[in-house]
């Protein structure tokens, strides 16, 4: 059995009354994936605006297995010192990540996110020296449309993030750059200018499914008709 493993922050933990791009996953995996799977993680709540606590299960569909590793406001800063337990508890196969924006926006520059990001790949490993990992870049958001050097880190980031799965990828537990949707634009597939509508969902599910399909052969290519 494939186990699965979503991680990531406010795009991938969602708010309450969302599907998420994890259910859009699901969807698409339990449609194309030849054989068993499951999703992994220690957490399963949505983020609650109202109360601002991640204590939600207010799922716009609520019939799907909801694990995760994913926090409002956390990034790599936040996950990497819960990875190698995490993946050991949940013995996943195969990470999902979506991380960086808020490191960015709050907590270190670019290269000190690369850094983070090298060092929850080595604690993956450290837990599953098999685990194998699909990594989105960073989507620019609505502050990069405005603040120069924010978009700059960005930009370098994702290179750095390039160069990591580059320098760090290995047959035994392969790393794989997933690629930012080409269609994706915050004024349509956003409803805030960083965090994903139902059309957004469908592109980030998208992402991470072309890419496993297209470098390991699993599942097929993305249909949103499948979710």
């Amino acid at each position: 059995m494939l186990r699965f493993m979503p991680v990531g922050d406010s795009m991938t933990i969602g708010s309450a009354g969302e599907h998420t791009w994890r259910y859009r996953m699901w969807q698409h995996l339990r449609a194309t994936y030849g054989g068993p799977f499951k999703i992994v993680g220690p957490r399963e709540t949505l983020y609650d605006k109202a109360t601002e606590t991640a204590d939600s299960y207010e799922y716009a569909d609520q019939d799907f297995p909801r694990a995760h590793l994913a926090g409002w406001g956390e990034g790599w800063h936040h996950l990497t010192p819960l990875i190698a337990d995490t993946v050991r508890k949940s013995r996943a196969d195969v990470l999902l990540v979506s991380l960086g924006l808020i490191d960015l926006g709050f907590y270190t520059n670019a290269a000190q996110t690369a850094e983070n990001a090298r060092a929850f790949i080595a604690e993956a490993r450290s837990a599953n020296a098999r685990v194998a990992m699909v990594l989105l870049p960073v989507i620019p958001n609505a502050r990069a449309e405005t603040d120069a050097p924010f978009a700059r880190e960005v930009a370098l980031f994702n290179e750095l993030l390039a160069k990591t799965v580059a320098d760090l990828d290995e047959p035994g537990s392969p790393l794989l750059l997933a690629s930012v949707p080409p269609s994706y634009d915050i004024n349509h597939d956003t409803y805030d200018g960083t965090h994903p509508n139902a059309s957004g969902e469908h592109k980030l599910a998208a992402a991470f499914a072309e890419a496993m399909h297209q470098a390991w052969d699993v599942g097929a290519p993305y249909e949103a008709e499948t979710a």
